[in-house]
């Protein structure tokens, strides 16, 4: 049991650090390449390798979509079109400051999830949570305004680029609560499957934008320049995080997951400060907000599941008859 743990926690571990660190191999990436021909040469391989491993682990039987092949679409979708073009484009268009604005919204997920939950199914929060959804969004606007709100609501070029960033990370969250749509698959079916159609949604956008003239397809050099970066991007955010994190949560339950996406952007600060790149008062403001409210949440979510086992407890042992 207690090794089940510990792996459990290595592969969230691996798999939170892989994210924080792929907004700034990604900035380096895109002096060199589009947002666009990055994600769908990345997304490619990691799709050719999943399918690899699908085949071998679970054979044919494992490819077919039984009813759901429009879901998955969907959510496929979600996941590898609109957040992972959606992140990297708003990333590449603020510039530098883009790798600490897309690591920060990555680490919203969790309370992100709590707004969509009550918006879409009426689940209210508790008030706490609610609090710490509040601050962890102060801590975000901190990070993405530097401190000037004004200025950023009345520049567009910074604007739309975040809300794009934001609308990206928004699409992970609807793929990642449609994972229980889906659960009596393995979550390596379920993740090579949705990778495959969201990834040729995306490929089928990239070529229509080439075809408009919008985008150009890359040369050998730009190829040859990013080729590190796309070998990165590829092992690690790709295959062994997506893998690692589902197979991670499963074993720790998604309560105990979610601490570890406070490395998110820790990871993409300490690598920030080692390359050189600018990193303000207000960035780090913003991080420590985003953690103490993930774990403030936390916390909070575990006494009360806890106290309510007791209750239940006592409940059961009152209504238990007297020999």
């Amino acid at each position: 049991m207690k090794n089940s743990v510990l792996l459990g926690a290595i592969l969230c571990f691996i798999a939170a650090v892989s994210w924080g660190a792929m907004f700034p191999v990604a900035h380096a990436a895109f002096k060199h390449l589009d947002p666009f021909y990055f994600t769908i040469i990345r997304y490619g391989a990691v799709t050719i390798i999943l399918v690899a491993i699908l085949l071998w682990k679970e054979g044919k039987q494992a490819f077919r979509f039984e009813g759901k092949g429009l879901q998955l679409w969907f959510f496929g979708t979600m996941a590898f079109t609109v957040y992972n073009l959606f992140i990297f484009w708003g990333e590449d268009l603020l510039g530098a400051s883009g790798v600490m604005v897309a690591s920060i919204m990555e680490s919203l997920m969790p309370m992100i999830s709590v707004v969509i939950v009550w918006m879409i199914f009426r689940k209210r929060p508790h008030l706490f949570t609610l609090g710490c959804v509040i601050v962890s969004f102060i801590g975000a606007m901190l990070v993405i305004t530097k401190g000037d709100v004004k200025s950023f609501l009345g520049a567009t070029d910074d604007f739309i680029p975040s809300l794009l960033i934001f609308i990206a990370v928004i699409g992970w969250v609807i793929y990642t609560m449609g994972g229980s749509e889906f659960s009596g698959w393995s979550a390596l079916r379920y993740s090579t499957l949705s990778c495959l159609l969201g990834t040729i949604t995306a490929i089928v956008i990239t070529f229509g934008a080439t075809l408009f003239g919008n985008l150009t397809v890359p040369t050998v050099e730009s190829m040859m320049a990013v080729s590190p970066h796309l070998l990165f991007m590829i092992i690690f955010p790709g295959v062994i995080a997506l893998l690692g994190w589902n197979i991670g949560v499963s074993i720790l339950s998604p309560l105990n997951g979610l601490l570890f996406i406070n490395f998110v952007p820790v990871t993409t600060l300490l690598i920030s400060i080692f390359q050189g790149n600018q990193v303000t008062m207000f960035d780090l403001l913003g991080t420590i907000l985003i953690i103490v409210s993930l774990l403030s949440n936390n916390i909070y979510v575990r006494m009360s599941q806890k106290k309510k086992s007791v209750k239940q407890v006592r409940t059961k042992l009152r209504e238990m008859p007297l020999s």
